[in-house]
């Protein structure tokens, strides 16, 4: 929805989401999301390539040819999920070191009950003890200000002129042209 009302205001957007599409990506949604369940530690490992390869291949070519690019998770995912599994933030961190800091970051904040019952599909990492410290993760990334917090329980149309008014803000802080 953010990228089309973007593109109603004649900026370049483009769509991106984690995990990507490369062969890593693939085997990340296939087989470790679906299938399989590993090591915190391999996951984190098996993100961090996905995600290296994603910023070179795809998203840094984009913001080079001056587009927004608007990702579906990020580091931060890896953050919350790897570390709501017992991972040091830190060590997740110099894993993704090669991670360039986003403009902005949000998080849609809603309850772990909340989120799963939203759910079409589970993956293998998702459980409510699990969601419950992965949303205290996000959180904690709010407080320190990596993350804007944004209230999700709220009607999607409230959601969605809220997430424009902070997207154009930072955008008009950055001084994007159309």
């Amino acid at each position: 929805m953010l990228c089309e009302q973007l593109r109603v205001l004649d900026y370049d957007v483009a769509y991106t989401t984690e995990p990507s599409k490369s062969p890593i990506g693939q085997f990340i949604g296939q087989k470790l999301l679906r299938e399989t369940k590993v090591a915190p530690q391999i996951e984190a490992l098996l993100f961090a390539a996905d995600r290296f390869h994603h910023l070179t291949s795809e998203i840094i070519p984009m913001l080079d040819a001056n587009k927004i690019v608007v990702s579906d998770r990020y580091v931060y995912s890896s953050l919350a999920y790897q570390g709501a599994q017992g991972l040091a933030l830190d060590w997740i961190k110099q894993i993704n070191c090669f991670a360039i800091r986003p403009d902005l970051a949000l998080y849609l904040d809603v309850l772990a009950e909340t989120g799963l019952a939203r759910k079409r599909s589970r993956s293998t990492l998702e459980n409510l003890d699990l969601e419950k410290k992965v949303r205290e993760i996000y959180l904690d990334l709010v407080k320190s200000g990596e993350l804007v917090k944004i209230d999700s329980y709220r009607n999607r149309d409230v959601v969605r002129k809220e997430i424009m008014e902070i997207v154009l803000r930072s955008l008009d802080k950055i001084h994007f042209q159309r």
